[in-house]
């Protein structure tokens, strides 16, 4: 960093040592990175500064690279360009790029190739293994100033570089990375919705990565900084008012002290009753030339090429130096290593460029524009360009340019930036005369190509909206193979936001549109869309024709990605589905092929299916293993909020909740609800679930409401209805418990199609617990006519909870999930009519012992009562504190206390220690632990020990209960702590 500060460097000691201590680590080969936020104007560049210089002094190399406001138009990954330019120019880190071709796109050496995902997470990739390879060579600091500002490319790749790339720990034995990052931004500039905010609070939960707040000055500070300022006293009244004016910001103090008449002043007159006065006050010192200068300089941006402004300003060399040495020796600019100028502070440029006549304006961005054009400029600029033609009213080159800048975009992998210039080129196709648009494209593929961008950029809704605008261009007189391909594009969309018959009809059109023969790349991705969308409205008997069809010929075709994606589907509609061995070995095979032919889309949807199949066989150990592997393709390629990686995390988020790791669920629900826009935060929502077994119902039920807002899809509707169905349940209110299930049933068949959805059994199942505690009390207080008002509709419930599961979603049989909630559904239906009974809560807890501790501990708690009823209080005590000891692990209150008010009731002995417990372990259960030592899931301890895989899954959740373990893990963990098994031998 070149910039320099002539006053001493005041009230930041404690922040500087931060940063200092994290570059001596990061030196001794412990990478780190530190967000550095605070208002505009608190110091944020000034302490960048002096970290950066101990850093240099040091021994470290610093590469610097900036963020620029330009509106809605973006330079995709600036900073990291500046960056690698800087080094490439530094002879010592030149030979480190030979063997990194995918970065030299970056920095202008190759014009990129390829708009497909597989391009852009080569770049990441590159990017990352070129910053190790420069950290080999030299520690390194990388300085990122002004992240209000970045783009979304940047953005992302910061992200991988961070959560996946250069501060992740070399592997034993390897290299250390001595390597550093330090990035600023504005916290005044986050408002609720921006951009930059969801990124920095998944950063904050990495290890490796800190956050500074630079909060305002001390008033002793600010005080002291006033004085440094001048070689001469400050009167005490005019140091006061300064004080109180700048409250805490050293900006504000230097500019207001900058704008008093002389040194010698005895105080000041009429301060400005705004910075932007103060900051005008303090350039209208400037001659004429060097305003120019400074006016022209506002517009081009926060910083400006000596070349470029030369030549805007249009002054004689000799001039110009003079003028530019004037505005840098009042420290208005800051000159560049590369032959650049900045504003000193963005808020200096603010104020010049706000006070520049309208006119004016316009002139000087005309003026940059035609000089952006010019031959010889780089790819890059055309964004720019584009900007300035816009707020220079030149339309049709405001078009050229948009296009140029989202080829740009695509070359490099910029989703986003490449929708916003189509965005803009859309709007002003129309305004501009048909002779000044592009000769090849028209508004149709345009728009269908923004869609795309929209889609990739995680943006279903907006996809759908771009896409129903190319059809409605479209009309009549389009060939049929662009007819076809808008049709089926908009049914591809239509799914991702559940818009079924829809999706369908449009599918079905667009097949009929064209002819399977000739064989066309065009037909097969239409029958391969129709395929999914006739999946969804229940046409399996059409799925599987077309699909089987389609699949031949996009075998004759070498379509490779689209067999990928037709034989996912076929396993769908297959007896060997994704619950079964066969069905996921095909689904591995199906993500093999779409990872060689580069569609990540497709493999996305095999890495999804492959996790949901074993949630649904109730392998939920490989389950999490196949998601985070999809999730941290998604997140490699920057694509976390794109179609099933949204899927990817909502489901995650359900087995860490369902495995009881409700910790882990919630902070990452805290992540993800900033993250992601409203139509998709039911990914969120397995944390209410969280919320509500732990007592905070007000804070679930609040957020459960939320999920039911005007854009609520299908799925945060359904984890809303669980919720609101569970949490009256608890509160007591049968009526309510009722309403809201049926509600819910209502609600949700809206999106379902014909079917009924499996959770209904799930649902029927917390409806009907709130039933049978009303009838229970009913009887117990003699109210006859109350248990006859509750039991037909626990029959009505139970009955649904039955039909559903005999029906199936798609056909197909319930899984142990399933079947558990139909176990419970059938044991709470007893206890409704009759009381509760041993008999089918002993069938509950064995159907929730696949995995799932809290609703095993419900079902024991309820198994405890029984027994209790049927006076066996040994068994019953000891399934109460089996439920009592993991609700007391995962904070579930109000499972804990009644768990409580039953042990008082019942006159339960105190539960055993830990010793007792382990002691109580079976001789069987002594052989699963063993073998759960050794890493064997429950099919093969059953294989082992010639017993179901469903009873060692009893016999595991029995283990877990003794030893009061959350996991398979923590039992292990246990075990071999108090000696009960071996380690295996290495």
């Amino acid at each position: 960093m070149a910039q320099t500060f002539d006053t001493p460097f005041i009230g930041r000691a404690g922040e500087l040592a931060q940063l200092t201590g994290v570059l001596e680590r990061a030196a001794a080969g412990d990478p780190r990175a530190v967000l550095i936020a605070g208002d505009a104007g608190v110091g944020k560049t000034r302490t960048l500064t002096e970290a950066a210089a101990h850093a240099a002094a040091t021994g470290m190399t610093v590469l610097t690279g900036h963020c620029v406001d330009l509106g809605d138009v973006g330079l995709p990954y600036l900073p990291f360009t500046e960056i690698l330019a800087a080094a490439a120019a530094d002879e010592r880190l030149a030979p480190a790029f030979a063997g990194r071709p995918a970065v030299d796109r970056l920095i202008g050496r190759a014009p990129g190739t390829g708009p497909e995902t597989g391009s852009r997470l080569q770049l990441f990739e590159g990017v990352a293994g070129l910053l190790a390879d420069l950290a080999a060579l030299t520690p390194l600091l990388l300085v990122i100033e002004d992240l209000h500002w970045a783009d979304q490319s940047s953005r992302d790749l910061l992200r991988f570089l961070l959560s996946r790339g250069v501060l992740q720990r070399p592997t034993p034995g390897g290299p250390p990375h001595p390597l550093a990052v330090l990035a600023s931004y504005r916290a005044d500039d986050l408002h609720r919705r921006h951009p930059l905010r969801p990124l920095l609070a998944e950063l904050v939960r990495l290890p490796a990565v800190d956050r500074l707040e630079l909060r305002p000055l001390a008033d002793a500070d600010v005080a002291r900084l006033v004085r440094a300022q001048r070689t001469g006293p400050v009167p005490d009244s005019t140091v006061r008012r300064i004080v109180d004016r700048a409250e805490g910001n050293a900006f504000y103090a230097e500019e207001l002290l900058a704008a008093l008449p002389g040194d010698d002043g005895p105080g000041s007159p009429a301060m400005p009753s705004g910075l932007a006065d103060v900051l005008l006050i303090r350039i209208e010192q400037l001659t004429e030339t060097a305003q120019q200068v400074l006016r022209t300089a506002a517009v081009a941006g926060r910083r400006v090429g000596h070349d470029l402004l030369r030549d805007a300003v249009q002054l004689p060399e000799e001039e110009l130096e003079s003028a530019l040495r004037e505005a840098v020796g009042r420290q208005l600019l800051l000159p560049g290593d590369d032959a650049t100028y900045s504003f000193r502070h963005a808020l200096t440029r603010e104020a010049v460029y706000a006070d520049l006549l309208p006119g004016e304006r316009v002139r000087l961005h005309g003026l940059f524009a035609r000089l952006l054009a010019a031959e010889g400029r780089s790819p890059g600029s055309a964004a720019e360009r584009a900007h300035h033609s816009r707020e220079s009213h030149d339309l049709a080159d405001a078009l050229a340019a948009s296009l140029e800048a989202a080829d740009h975009a695509q070359r490099v992998g910029a989703p986003a930036e490449e929708l916003r210039h189509l965005e803009a080129a859309l709007e002003l196709w129309a305004v501009v005369d048909s002779a000044a648009r592009p000769e090849s494209g028209n508004t149709i593929t345009l728009t269908l190509r923004a869609s795309a961008a929209a889609a990739r950029a995680g943006e279903p809704h907006r996809a759908v909206q771009l896409t129903r605008s190319a059809l409605a261009r479209a009309g009549s007189d389009a060939d049929s193979e662009l007819a076809a391909r808008v049709r089926y594009t908009l049914a591809g969309n239509l799914m991702r936001i559940d818009d079924l018959e829809a999706a369908f009809t449009y599918s079905s059109e667009a097949l009929a549109l064209i002819p399977a023969e000739p064989p066309s790349p065009t037909w097969v991705w239409a029958a391969a869309t129709h395929v999914m969308a006739a999946r969804y409205v229940g046409r399996d008997e059409d799925a599987e024709r077309v699909a089987r069809q389609a699949l031949g010929v996009a075998e004759r075709l070498g379509l490779t990605d689209a067999q990928a994606d037709l034989a996912i589907s076929l396993v769908g509609l297959e007896a060997h589905n994704r619950r079964t061995a066969q069905g996921r070995e095909r689904l591995v095979h199906a993500r093999e092929l779409a990872s060689a032919a580069g569609n990540l889309a497709v493999e996305m949807r095999a890495l999804y299916n492959l996790g949901l199949g074993c949630y649904e066989s109730g392998d939920l150990d490989a389950s999490l293993t196949w998601l985070a592997d999809g999730l941290d393709r998604a997140r490699r390629a920057g694509l976390l909020s794109s179609p099933y990686a949204l899927e990817l995390r909502y489901l995650q988020s359900v087995l860490l909740y369902t495995l009881g790791r409700w910790d882990e669920c919630a902070r990452a629900a805290t992540s993800d609800a900033e993250l992601l826009p409203a139509a998709v935060a039911f990914t969120t929502a397995p944390a209410l679930y969280v919320a509500l077994a732990r007592g905070a119902y007000e804070t679930a039920v609040a957020g459960a409401r939320a999920l039911l807002g005007p854009s609520a899809d299908w799925m945060a509707a359904l984890v809303a209805s669980l919720v609101l169905t569970d949490e009256a349940a608890l509160r007591g209110d049968a009526g309510d418990c009722v309403r809201q299930m049926r509600a819910s049933v209502e609600r949700l068949m809206e999106g379902a199609g014909s079917e009924r959805p499996d959770a209904f059994v799930r649902l029927a199942a917390l409806t009907l617990s709130g039933v049978a505690d009303a009838a229970e009390e009913a009887r117990r207080s003699g109210d006859a006519s109350a248990v006859e008002r509750w039991t037909p509709i626990a029959t009505e419930l139970v009955e649904l909870a039955r039909g559903t599961a005999a029906q199936g979603e798609d056909g197909t049989e319930q899984g142990p999930e399933g079947l558990a909630w139909l176990a419970r559904a059938e044991a709470e239906a007893v206890r409704a009519a009759t009381g509760p009974s041993v008999e089918a809560w002993e069938r509950a807890v064995t159907a929730f012992g696949y995995g799932e501790p809290y609703e095993l501990a419900r079902c024991r708690r309820r198994l405890a009562e029984a027994l209790l009823i049927a006076d066996r209080r040994e068994e019953a005590a000891e399934q109460a504190r089996a439920a009592r000891t993991v609700a007391e692990r995962l904070g579930a209150v109000p499972l804990r206390e009644a768990l409580d008010a039953l042990a008082r009731r019942g006159r339960f002995t105190e539960a055993p220690g830990a010793e007792e417990r382990i002691a109580a372990l079976t001789a069987r259960e002594s052989d699963v632990l063993r073998l759960l030592g050794r890493g064997r899931t429950n099919r093969q301890i059953g294989e082992e020990l010639f017993i179901s895989g469903k009873t060692a899954s009893v016999h595991v959740s029995n283990i877990l209960a003794k030893l009061g373990a959350a996991s398979r893990t923590e039992a292990v963990g246990i075990a071999y702590r108090e000696g009960l098994i071996e380690r295996a031998s290495s």
